[in-house]
Formats: C-alpha cells, structure tokens, sequence
C-alpha cells in the first residue's frame, strides 16, 4: 500500500500493495472533469488515513496507481503518476472540504494545468523536489502563486537539494518520511523548522510512520499531523462491543426494525436508552438526510423515514465510538465507506436493485471486526435479505462482485481492483469518483456522532 508513497519520500521501496448515484435528495452529482482533463483509464485511487495531534482522523492522503503507470522511466512516470491523480481528485472535490486532503507531488509536476482547476480548499501539496536541477527562484515564484489560491504547500526534508533551503521557508507544512531518518533527525528537524522566521504558521507532517513508538516520538517532538502503518496497527480499544449496552440495544431495535414488530414496540425500544434516542434523532435532523420536515419524535421517524431507511442509519450508528483510537478509526473509515462505494456504483450498475440493501452489504462487512463475533453468528440475530446475506457470507449472489470491488479499494490490492472493475466493466475513473463520493459522506457522518 505504501509502495508508491515511499518512492515519492525517497526511501526504500517495499512490495506493497500500492459519480454519486442519480435519484438521493442527500446525494449531489459529481462535477464533471475540468476542460482538456482525461483520467488514465487504468489508474486507481488510493487514500489513507492522516491523524491529528489529538488522535482524530484530521485527513487522507491520496495517491494513484494504474497499468498505465508502470514499467516507465522515473521521471516520466512520476509526472504522468502526478497528472492522473491530479485530475481525478479534481473531480470531486467535496472529499476534502471538511478535512484535508494531502497529495505527495514532484516539484517537476508543478507546472501541470489541471493544478489550475482543482479546488484548493483543504488541499496539501506535499512537494518532493525534483532531482532535476530547477531554477530556485522559479520554484518559490510558481509556490507562492500556489499558497495565493489558498493551496497548503509542504516541503520534505531534502537538505542536499540546492532549493531546499529556499522553499522550506516559504512551506505551510514541513514534511518527514520517518522510515528512513534516525530518530535525532526526527528531533533536528523539528526543532530547526520550527525555530525559522516565517510569516505564516506552519506545521510538521510525519509520513510513513510504522510504529507506535516512532509516533510517539514525533507526538513528543510537536509533530502536527501523522501518517503510516502504525494506525493499522493498533486494534480498536480492548474493551468488549459485544456488551457495550447501547452496541446491544442498537442491535435489538435493528432486529425489531427489520422484522414483524409492531411501531409501538420499536419505539419503546428506544425510549430505553434516552441517550441513544437523543443521538438518534439529532443524526436524522442533521443535514445528511435533507428532509424538509424536523423529527420531533421517534415514532414520527417511523413514519417518515419507513423501516429501511431507519435500518440504514442504525447500522451507521453500530459504528459510532465516543473516544476512538486509530484503529477505531480505520475500522468507521472502512465500513461507511464500503456501504457508500457500494450503494453509489450500484445506482450505476445494479440500477433496479435498493439502494438501502447495498449499503448494508458494505456495513455490514465489518460488523465482525466491530462486535468480535462470527459474521455468520451476527447474521442470524438481524433479518435481512437473501441477497445480502448471500454477498456477505457466501461471496456469491448480485451484490458480490460490487462488495469484492469495494473490499479491494479498502485495501488498494491493485490487482483485485482491476479484476473485479473489469469483471463489471466499470471504468476507473467511475470507480475513484464513487471513492471520493464515500469518503466525503463518511466525513459528514462522523461529525454528527459526538
């Protein structure tokens, strides 16, 4: 997964893995590409978590990777790598306007016009100089045209480079690739960049970082915002979901909701835990659902919204944490994001199936690792249909090629993203903006939990 990341740091590589739907009133359309932009047809995004000095998922990091991409020289392949992610995050900018979105960039790709056309709100250039000898001055004139739009520009740490000591100046984030710097470096860095007179404020940006250790060392060390597999090392928090009694009573008004209860029963169902019934009803009153009438009760949520769609905002709030950890985090970030992927691309191609039921697919596919229990076992205690079950338990079914897909974005296994893109003759550029779409939506959604 950090495979391409670690070639833009610099570092030692490792063999890594490297359109919103028509018809939901809380589901804008995806902007088409800028003029004379074309997304590679064979390029798929990756994003991975970047986390803020409290421990909140404070952005992502995007990358790209594609067929197209390979086997050509280095240069050449770095600015055509940078183009394509380029212009397939100017498709959507609503998947960084409310966190940041932070893109590893060559300073060679600076001069790319689709840089002219994607929104810099939230955005991070997270410059690698170019080995290329460049003009330094010309350098830090095109930067401070960038910073001008509101573009955040970052500068990794290349003390030999003969620009290095200009532009790291005039860098709103100063940037280290952890993994191949000793710890004193770690230190030196921080304190120099720190130290230096500058008119702005500015940050430090800790990328690859591959344990638990080497982040606490750059938390000590006033490093603002952290990168790498050290958030996927660390398991959700150890304390049991299974018993959490309001995981337990969401599961219970979910099997109520789904199967023959009568209203009343649900809605005393509720009643029973206020907090939960309170956390409830302000998420269907945010925005994220866009109805034009307040719910002012539980019972009139029934009404309005009707069983599926109750179903489908439950099953988000399983994955609610009051005080998460990374992996808490990354665990939300892959179940909402699955569901969304899941019920965008099917509008696309499974237009006569519900969008609700594909949702669940994806959401489900981590109720597992949420509660620590078989899937199957789970499953049982929550009716649901055939062909939901099916994708989930037997990977088989109408739903199973569109959970394959999205289990393989999740992971950016390449390979399976092509096999499983190709087997539904969906492009890749179909697939990157149905990733952002999801992303920005699960952006939204964590603000209403707290």
């Amino acid at each position: 997964m950090f495979n391409s990341l670690k070639k833009l740091f610099g570092g030692p590589s490792k063999t890594l893995p490297a359109s919103q739907p028509q018809g939901s009133p809380s589901t804008p359309a995806a902007p088409a590409p800028a003029s004379g932009t074309t997304p590679d047809s064979l390029s798929f995004l990756c994003r991975e978590a970047v986390f803020d000095r409290s421990g909140r998922l404070a952005g992502r990091l995007f990358m790209v990777r594609g067929s197209g991409l390979q086997a050509v020289a280095e240069a050449p392949l770095q600015r055509r790598a940078d183009d394509a992610l380029l212009t397939a995050l100017a498709c959507s900018p609503a998947a960084w306007s409310s966190s940041l979105a932070f893109l590893p960039l060559s300073s060679a790709s600076l001069d790319l016009p689709v840089l002219e056309t994607i929104s810099s709100q939230n955005l991070v250039l997270l410059i690698h100089l170019a080995a290329t000898p460049s003009d330094p001055g010309a350098l830090c004139g095109r930067i401070a045209e960038l910073r001008q739009r509101g573009t955040g520009i970052g500068i990794f740490r290349q003390p030999g480079h003969p620009a290095f000591t200009e532009v790291i100046h005039l860098a709103d984030y100063g940037a280290l690739d952890v993994s191949i710097v000793e710890p004193a470096t770690i230190r030196d860095f921080s304190a120099a960049f720190r130290a230096a007179e500058r008119d702005h404020k500015a940050s430090l940006f800790a990328g690859h970082i591959e344990t638990l250790d080497e982040h606490r060392l750059c938390h000590q060390w006033h490093f603002d915002y952290f990168h790498g597999a050290f958030a996927t090392s660390t398991p959700p928090r150890d304390d049991d979901a299974a018993t959490d009694p309001h995981k337990v009573q969401l599961l219970h008004m979910l099997r109520l909701v789904q199967g023959d209860a009568e209203t009343g029963e649900i809605v005393a169902a509720m009643k029973q835990d206020p907090p939960l019934a309170f956390r409830i009803l302000r998420y269907l009153n945010s925005p994220l659902i866009g109805l034009d009438h307040r719910i002012e009760s539980l019972s009139q949520a029934l009404t309005i919204l009707g069983r599926q769609r109750l179903t489908r905002w439950l099953s988000v709030l399983l994955f609610s944490v009051r005080t998460p950890s990374f992996g808490d985090w990354l665990l939300v970030e892959c179940a909402l994001t699955r569901g969304r992927l899941m019920e965008t691309l099917g509008a696309r191609l499974l237009p006569g199936e519900p969008p609700d039921a594909l949702f669940l697919t994806g959401v489900f596919s981590c109720l597992d690792k949420l509660l620590r229990r078989p899937l199957a076992e789970l499953l049982d205690e929550i009716p649901l249909s055939i062909e939901v079950r099916d994708a989930l338990i037997e990977r088989n079914g109408p739903y199973a090629p569109l959970l394959a897909l999205a289990e393989a974005s999740e992971a950016f296994d390449f390979e399976r993203m092509e096999k499983a893109a190709q087997a539904m003759a969906v492009p890749a550029d179909v697939v990157n903006r149905a990733l952002l779409a999801a992303t920005a939506w699960a952006s939204e959604v964590s603000e209403y939990w707290e």
